[in-house]
């Protein structure tokens, strides 16, 4: 027990800074009330030097057969990806939770009410929702995997409703609310049926059982079969990918822009987390890296049909955050063919491509957060037209963010997804990474919108409206987001190396977890 604490001190150092934010939040004194974006951060850095303190030790004497499969290296690299672009996000945040309530509270027209503040509740959701995504990556079991996939979203319902105080805000609240609530019931059935299938909550104990039955039969059974696609299925939610993703464009476009930053990173990395360990039941490292049929075929189907609605639904949108929701969905897609690639190059492909995708969106998001029209936010291409004359630096990160996303070169966003094709390429799914490549040609037309537009468009009237925003954060992590999705690249070559470590050959941690056990009983 107390080795499995010890592997939990990263999230337990989240967790305290969770509690920290909710106690500072009620403080009566403005200046402790704004240092929360701070304590967020402090409590990112501590929890990654943490990680590195913990995963540095002498893990051989610590490692448990029963944390064999999902630990400890996947802990330790989504637990680095995980603050790098949470660093990034907590500065798209600063500043614009409670800013009517506190410029009130500071004119003297009220006096400072605990009750009516949300801004500490508002990073405590922001702490816990990045503290699931870290659990995720830690499940040794489905009532863990379906706990923390469940501390990740639940935070977001909340973080929607108390982002805007308009009714869009409200409207987009209660849709992810209910599906999310519907999605979690799929695969919570799902992952009965697995229970049902092989007799055991332990994900190590599921390979154990299906890879058996799979040499013995040459499949994993029926049982086995439908629980994992509708386990599938109901993860899907958590990625925005075909076919629940339909609520992506309405509560993108309702909640505010540095929630919808969050909304377009955090949910849909725990969902690509919690499909590699699913699917690394079905015995991949012991059968050649093939999945059986019926999942593969599901994957396959879910990741054209992603990419190409993705993609199609931008091309119709005039809406900034509508465009970018699509988009969200089509990167989903491309995800997809890493995993369906399968262990080594796929997944460490997959964790790459999340760092890449997770900074360029969080940027494009962060600009939008960085301006104003009329009060409100920027919403619609025609108020980025001409953006590089009253804004220029935004303009550029703009165009970068995009340029990133679209997967132009030298760009990290360009080196995620040449890994991904190779990975798709080297697994023998050729005609899957055509079909992603003709979908990338198809997303130019509107990235390139949101590269030109900001930097060579002609100034509209809309665009002539468009102020500076009322806080800082959201322009230093523009700025930040895209400086390293020029510079990351340079360390490509480490960075990969820490992912295919993250996702290595579970065969060879059993193999050392049975060694060490042998070593203890001679």
């Amino acid at each position: 027990m107390i080795e499995r604490l010890w592997f939990l001190l990263p999230e337990l150092i989240m967790l305290a800074g969770a509690v920290s934010c909710a106690i500072l939040g009620i403080s009566r004194q403005v200046s402790i009330r704004r240092s929360l974006p701070v304590v967020a951060i402090v409590t990112l850095i501590v929890t990654l030097l943490a990680t590195c303190w913990v995963y540095s030790a002498d893990m051989s004497s610590m490692v448990d057969g029963a944390w064999a499969l999902p630990m400890p290296w996947l802990g330790k690299t989504l637990i680095g990806l995980s603050v790098v672009v949470g660093i990034v996000l907590v500065l798209v945040q600063a500043g614009f939770v409670d800013r009517v309530y506190e410029a009130t509270v500071a004119e003297g027209r009220t006096t400072f009410d605990p009750l009516r503040t949300s801004r500490g509740e508002y990073y405590v959701f922001f702490l816990l929702s990045m503290c699931g995504l870290m659990l995720t990556g830690m499940a040794p079991d489905l009532i863990w995997l379906f706990l923390a996939l469940e501390l990740t979203s639940l935070p977001t319902y909340v973080m929607v409703a108390i982002g805007r105080t308009d009714r869009r805000a409200q409207e987009a609240a209660m849709k992810y609310f209910f599906l999310g609530a519907m999605a979690a019931a799929i695969f919570l059935f799902g992952f009965a049926l697995l229970y049902g299938a092989t007799g055991t909550m332990s994900l190590v104990d599921m390979k154990t059982v299906l890879t058996a039955r799979m040499a013995e039969t040459g499949s994993i059974g029926t049982l086995a079969t439908l629980g994992l696609l509708l386990s599938i299925f109901g993860i899907a939610f958590k990625l925005a990918a075909a076919p629940l993703h339909m609520y992506a464009a309405d509560v993108y476009e309702g909640a505010a822009a540095p929630v919808t930053a969050f909304l377009g990173f955090v949910p849909k990395a725990g969902g690509v987390v919690a499909l590699l360990l699913l699917l690394s039941i079905t015995g991949w490292m012991d059968n050649g890296g093939t999945l059986p049929q019926p999942i593969l075929i599901a994957l396959w189907i879910m990741a054209v049909l992603t990419m190409t609605l993705g993609n199609i639904g931008a091309l119709l949108q005039t809406r900034v955050k509508r465009m970018l929701a699509y988009s969200s969905i089509s990167h989903s897609g491309y995800i997809l063919i890493g995993i369906i690639a399968g262990p080594g190059a796929g997944f460490a492909a997959v964790l790459v491509y999340l760092l890449g995708y997770g900074l360029s969106n969080t940027a494009t998001f962060a600009v939008l957060a960085s301006l104003k029209r009329g009060g409100g936010e920027v919403e619609t291409l025609d108020d980025l037209s001409g953006l590089r004359e009253r804004h220029p630096a935004m303009a550029w990160a703009m165009a970068i963010s995009a340029g990133s996303l679209l997967g132009f070169p030298p760009l990290l966003g360009f080196w995620g997804k040449l890994l991904l094709f190779m990975a798709g390429i080297a697994s023998g799914h050729l005609v899957l990474v055509v079909i992603a490549a003709v979908n990338s040609a198809i997303s130019a037309w509107y990235y390139l919108r949101l590269v030109a537009l900001p930097l060579t468009g002609a100034s509209s009237a809309s665009g002539r409206g468009v102020e500076r925003g009322d806080w800082n954060g959201p322009r230093v992590a523009a700025i930040l987001a895209c400086a390293a999705v020029i510079v990351v690249p340079i360390f490509l070559s480490d960075i990969l190396g820490e992912a295919e470590e993250g996702v290595r050959s579970t065969d060879v941690q059993i193999e050392h977890a049975a060694v060490l056990v042998s070593d203890e009983i001679r």
